[in-house]
C-alpha cells in the first residue's frame, strides 16, 4: 500500500489501483481527491470536510463513495443516492477493496464552553489508522499511526502519550498545517524521542511504501 500525504489532516492511500482519500478538508490541495474511489471524513470541521471537493470527487467518477459520520452525511446523501455511507463506532466495512474499521465517537475537547461533535477514526486494511481530531486507541495492534500533532486541542504532552498508548510500528504526522517550521524540529526531537516508535513527518506530496 502506498500512502501520500496531502496538506494537514489529509492522506492518499493506493493499493491495486484503487485510491482511498480521508480527510480532504479546505486546508488540502484542490487536487487531493482527484481520482479517488473511496472517501473517508472523520468530522464536519472544515479543515477536515470540504464539500464542495467531495461533490466534484463524486461528480468525476460515478462509482466513488463516502463513508462518514451522520453530520456530514447528511450534507451530502440527497444529492448521491446510495453512494454516501452514515458510519460509527463499531462499523466495519469495505471501499475500493480497502477494508476499514471504525473507532471513537466525539471530538477531543478544545474548550468546555465549546459543544464537542461527533467523530469517528478509520482503521484501513487493519494496518493504517486516521483518528481525526481525538485520540481515539483501537482495541487491536496498529503498524502505522497517523498522528495529529498540532491542534487547538491538544498539546506535545498528550500526543507523546498516545504514541505510547497506541504502540505503532511507525508514526506520521498528520493535523499539522499550523505548526511552522520554527516549531517542527523541536515536535520531530520530543515525539521521536519519547514517543517509543519510529517517528518521521512526510512533505505534503511526498509518498512511503508501506
Amino acid at each position: 500500500m502506498k500512502l501520500t500525504k496531502k496538506s494537514h489532516a489529509c492522506v492518499r492511500l493506493e493499493k491495486d489501483g484503487r485510491t482511498l482519500v480521508l480527510d480532504p478538508g479546505g486546508f488540502t490541495e484542490q487536487d487531493a481527491v482527484l481520482g479517488a474511489d473511496a472517501l473517508l471524513v472523520t468530522h464536519e470541521h472544515p479543515d477536515h470536510f470540504d464539500e464542495g471537493r467531495l461533490r466534484a470527487a463524486l461528480d468525476a467518477n460515478p462509482d466513488a463513495e463516502i463513508w462518514t459520520l451522520r453530520s456530514v452525511a447528511e450534507q451530502l446523501s440527497a444529492a448521491f443516492p446510495g453512494r454516501v455511507h452514515t458510519v460509527g463506532h463499531g462499523d466495519a466495512f469495505s471501499a475500493a477493496g480497502f477494508d476499514v474499521q471504525v473507532y471513537g465517537e466525539l471530538h477531543a475537547v478544545i474548550h468546555p464552553d465549546i459543544p464537542r461533535v461527533t467523530n469517528v477514526g478509520f482503521l484501513v486494511d487493519g494496518a493504517v489508522f486516521h483518528p481525526g481530531d481525538a485520540l481515539t486507541v483501537p482495541d487491536r495492534p496498529v503498524d502505522t499511526l497517523l498522528l495529529p500533532v498540532m491542534a487547538p486541542w491538544n498539546k506535545i504532552s498528550e500526543v507523546i502519550d498516545y504514541v505510547r498508548e497506541v504502540k505503532p510500528r511507525r508514526a506520521y504526522d498528520i493535523h499539522d498545517a499550523l505548526l511552522t517550521d520554527l516549531a517542527r524540529p523541536i515536535y520531530d526531537r520530543q515525539i521521536g524521542a519519547l514517543g517509543g516508535t519510529d517517528h518521521d513527518r512526510l512533505a505534503p506530496g511526498a509518498s512511503t511504501e508501506l
